[in-house]
């Protein structure tokens, strides 16, 4: 029926003439595009809005899959509406596609008034004020939040700063391993600098040869598995040989650099791993199985970000209890058997299959998610309320708890008590760069796609039984034919932000 509504409204506003313009949201998004962002700060001076118990105040709120389905969106919901229950303000879940584009719904009426997504997504909505700056003088947790998240949600508008969003998690892609798969005699024979880590979770080459070893004992089973369609993971293997998304640290998106240094092999890197997988690399197959996979023990390593721990958790828990384990056993045993820890080095040759040589320290693409509150939000200081609640020492804590994420605030970061030594080693990768983080800037949206497409025809090329692309004799990846095709990925993604569209 929402939708319905929604359809019909714009059908309708759009056979209007155009004094009338302003019904189908248009209006509306033209007055916030003009005015000053200064202004925007006037909507968080007075007292907090208060609603009546027949009209009370609803708040909309975004958030992502994994805090509903994990149960932490009720309990901040639940929380949020008992503390202020006697301004009648309600708190409820938006209802909306985790993606949903608030430039397309706020003016309509139909965007949240608070929501939470990656600084990507958050960060675009500067151009065309769909978010306001936020208060610093009136944020709890700013004080908390360390440089990068700040800098992260700074917008630099005609020289002067506006901070738009409050950092939440800290987020990259790291390995997550199961210890309790690992050979018997990895001590003796997977250990060869015996520091008491395998060498498979610490060197790309030892965990290629590991994958090939593990399927060619049991066709069923996979050693190290990813879907490398998704660029956000697969990015990092071109970071780590020199390549950048957009120059004048991701701020000049003219100087577009994912062929740079030599990324090539990092595009070669791909080609090796994708031989040792299986087709489902090619899409997002091993993305949509990738949890119940890596609990079944079918993978014995992913690629994951640190709010999907719950899920791994859960998922083996559940397996474990299926095999007759007590909850608490299942409980720590997953704990324990769960192992996080930095993608592994990669070869300075780009070559898998050598057996010794120098590595370098593998890159990933990250990010900052956090919240920011909408343009078009009739309440903007009950919106802030609930900010404020939701990035509170507290409820951060409680989303660790439920979600494993890494926290942003540097007081939840030292005490939070799930995938601790996760958290604290973002920060490490963040001070050694290696983290590298997505950019708050418009045109960070037009670099998906054509990477998506890249890598998904490179992932393609061990499965192709003639007119291999990237593929040489011998296994040995072209790097030539690599290094065109990620030229052709410049080009198109700034034709997408400068041509097309526009």
């Amino acid at each position: 029926m929402k939708f319905f509504r929604k359809f019909f409204i714009s059908a309708f506003c759009l056979c209007l003439a155009a004094p009338l313009a302003a019904c189908n949201g248009g209006g509306l998004r033209e007055k916030y595009a003009e005015q000053s962002l200064a202004a925007l700060y006037d909507k968080f001076e007075g007292d907090l809005e208060r609603g009546t118990p027949d009209r009370p105040i609803t708040l909309h709120v975004l958030e992502n899959d994994t805090a509903k389905s994990s149960g932490y969106l009720k309990v901040l919901l639940d929380g949020f509406n008992e503390k202020y229950k006697d301004y009648n303000i309600v708190a409820v879940d938006a209802n909306q596609d985790q993606y949903s584009n608030l430039a397309d719904d706020g003016p309509y009426g139909y965007g949240p008034d608070v929501l939470y997504q990656a600084n990507d997504m958050l960060m675009k909505y500067c151009d065309g004020k769909h978010i306001t700056p936020l208060p610093i003088e009136k944020l709890d947790a700013y004080n908390q939040l360390p440089e990068l998240a700040k800098k992260t949600y700074t917008y630099n508008y005609k020289n002067a700063e506006y901070f738009m969003g409050v950092g939440v998690n800290m987020q990259a892609g790291m390995l997550y391993y199961r210890k309790d798969l690992l050979p018997a005699d990895w001590e003796t024979a997977w250990d060869d600098n015996k520091n008491g880590v395998p060498d498979m979770v610490e060197d790309m080459r030892k965990l290629y040869k590991w994958s090939k070893i593990r399927h060619d004992n049991n066709s069923a089973e996979y050693g190290f598995m990813q879907s490398f369609d998704d660029p956000y993971f697969s990015c990092g293997y071109l970071f780590s040989y020199g390549a950048y998304v957009f120059g004048s640290n991701n701020t000049n998106t003219k100087d577009i650099g994912f062929d740079n240094g030599n990324a090539k092999l990092g595009a070669g890197i791909i080609l090796q791993l994708a031989a040792v997988m299986n087709s489902g690399c090619v899409d997002n197959s091993i993305t949509v199985a990738r949890e119940s996979e890596f609990a079944s023990g079918a993978y014995f390593a992913v690629p994951d970000t640190q709010d999907m721990y719950g899920t791994l958790s859960s998922e083996l828990i559940s397996v474990y209890r299926k095999q007759g384990m007590s909850s608490s056993e299942a409980r720590a045993a997953a704990e324990k058997n769960i192992v996080a820890v930095p993608m592994p080095a990669l070869p300075v040759s780009g070559d898998l299959t050598e057996t010794d040589g120098d590595t370098i320290d593998a890159i990933t693409m990250g990010g900052i998610n956090g919240y920011a509150i909408s343009s078009y939000t009739k309440y903007p200081k009950a919106s802030l309320a609930f900010l404020n609640y939701a990035t509170s020492y507290e409820m951060i804590l409680k989303r660790n708890r439920y979600l494993g994420i890494a926290p942003a605030r540097s007081d939840c970061n030292r005490d939070c008590t799930v995938q601790a030594d996760v958290a604290h080693s973002l920060y490490s990768m963040v001070e050694t760069d290696r983290i590298s983080i997505m950019p708050s800037v418009y045109g960070v949206e037009r670099i998906w796609t054509p990477l998506a497409t890249a890598f998904t025809d490179i992932a393609t090329d061990p499965y192709r039984t003639s007119g291999k692309k990237y593929t040489l004799g011998g296994g040995k990846c072209n790097y030539n034919a690599l290094d065109k095709l990620l030229k052709s990925v410049n080009r198109n993604i700034y034709d997408s932000i400068y041509t097309i569209n526009r």
